[in-house]
């Protein structure tokens, strides 16, 4: 059985779970659960490797069940690995049975006991659950749909940043983990040492999330992936309540917009703790509530130095006057900010949204001067009518770009009719230091600039509409 057709037969099981009145998000998260109880099952008979779940709860214990009794042992294992520790507990926190009709869930075991999963190599097995992750975002409105950045973007960021296997690479805000396991595919490439391999998965990928469904879908997302070597590399938890302790190489990321920091704090018994509305660190030189600013400051603070960061954010980031000002003075002046992606739009489940990756570096600070010398733009926005269906973000989108970013040596970038340089004098002088930087000739402004006068588009409006006046009088006329 191909990936393809795999991914369609998992899927189109979410048709009959819905009109059980399932979302695709639960959904999923329940195949989640009953796909990691599957594997373990796998690794215990098939490989003779020990199942890590307790006896009680394993798979086998649900497939002689049904009705009522079935729900009821279902639920109790849930709630039962939801206490567990590492990896087991990480993707049953706060689980609970969604599948209120015991013949449903019944099915879904018997269409999941089927496949032979581990059979599948974890490309295929993680390329599964990718299409499935992608294909929820793409089929809801709500969801799981605003933590996943488009596929070509974050490889087109990991492309030009060229993590190494010896890199800590993080992300703060890690959703599903596309960037995580782009980079862990990206530097697992670079070598076949055995020793540097496993310590690449158990040690060099960190990520944090504070919405509870992601963190069950990335920590089963980087499992499939064989990441963690039994421990979750992920955490529930808000980054920007304090910097930690740890410090990293690299930071790939795509922080939550909103203008809020508004965050829902919830007690390990699932009850309202707290809610914050700002951030007050003593490494933040601006309190703001902008969630935005706060993750671009929370990563200057955890970069190692040297230290690489590319992150996503939206163009309020790039004008916005006050704590975004300070920001991007601090960014100019005691980093590097080297390159700005301008994205098209239509490309994020979040409709409207503007949006530029940012790429800086983290170096010992100067005794006097800035850091910045130049910033380089490139304009992939302008002109550029993308959707999330039709004309999709794909990575031939973005093949000019990483040419033009030229990673195996900046030195060597030259401009072109999308990548400009912009020194930072240029910059420093420009109203608020503001970084949204256009000159392309907006084809669909040219186009506005070209209509009629409103009071010729009146009067043909008026004409029309006297027209079709005319025309219904005469249809009134014979029907009487």
């Amino acid at each position: 059985m191909t990936e393809a057709t795999l991914i369609n037969k998992v899927w189109n099981y979410a048709t009959i779970m819905k009109d059980a009145g399932l979302s695709y998000t639960d959904y999923v998260r329940q195949l989640t659960y009953l796909l990691f109880l599957k594997m373990d099952h796998e690794r215990e008979t098939l490989l003779n490797e020990g199942s890590i779940v307790p006896k009680k709860f394993r798979w086998n214990t649900l497939l002689n069940l049904g009705g009522a009794e079935l729900e009821q042992h279902y639920s109790h294992i849930l709630e039962t690995l939801s206490k567990e520790k590492g990896i087991i507990g990480t993707i049953f926190r706060r689980a609970k049975n969604e599948i209120t009709d015991p013949a449903k869930l019944k099915q879904l075991i018997a269409l999941i006991n089927k496949e032979t999963w581990l059979a599948l190599d974890m490309d295929v097995k993680g390329a599964i659950y990718e299409g499935l992750l992608q294909k929820n975002a793409t089929e809801t409105k709500a969801g799981a749909g605003q933590y996943f950045t488009p596929r070509p973007l974050i490889r087109a960021m990991v492309e030009v940043m060229r993590p190494t296997p010896e890199m800590t690479v993080v992300d703060p805000a890690c959703g599903t983990g596309g960037f995580l396991l782009a980079a862990y595919d990206y530097m697992k490439k670079q070598t076949r040492d055995r020793t540097v391999l496993k310590e690449l998965r158990a040690n060099k990928l960190s990520g944090n999330d504070i919405t509870p469904l992601v963190v069950n879908l990335c920590a089963m997302n980087l499992y499939l992936h064989g990441i963690g070597e039994g421990k979750c590399p992920i955490e529930e938890k808000d980054s920007l309540l304090n910097a930690g302790e740890k410090r990293y190489d690299m930071c790939l990321t795509n922080p939550p917009f909103g203008k809020k920091s508004s965050t829902t704090i919830i007690g390990e018994d699932g009850t309202l703790k707290k809610e914050r509305e700002n951030y007050e660190r003593e490494d933040f030189i601006a309190t703001t509530s902008n969630k935005q600013i706060n993750f671009l400051q929370h990563i200057m603070t955890i970069l190692k130095t040297p230290g690489y960061a590319a992150v996503v954010v939206p163009d309020n980031v790039l004008f916005e006057g006050g704590a975004g000002e300070k920001v991007r003075k601090r960014l100019l002046n005691e980093f590097n900010l080297h390159t700005i992606l301008r994205l098209p739009t239509g490309i994020f489940y979040a409709q409207g949204v503007k949006a530029n990756v940012i790429f800086f570096e983290k170096h010992p600070p100067l005794t006097s001067g800035h850091r910045t010398q130049d910033v380089w733009v490139y304009d992939l926005r302008t002109n550029m009518n993308l959707t999330l269906v039709e004309n999709s973000l794909s990575d031939e989108h973005l093949k000019d770009f990483v040419k033009c970013y030229h990673a195996e040596d900046r030195s060597k970038r030259v401009e072109t009719e999308r990548f400009k340089n912009f020194t930072y004098d240029e910059i420093i002088k420009r109203d608020k230091t503001n970084l949204d930087i256009t000159w392309l000739k907006d084809e669909s402004l040219q186009e506005l600039e070209n209509l009629p006068e409103p009071e010729v588009l009146l009067k043909d409006i008026i004409s029309n509409l006297k027209s079709s006046l005319s025309a219904f009088e005469e249809l009134e006329s014979k029907l009487k």
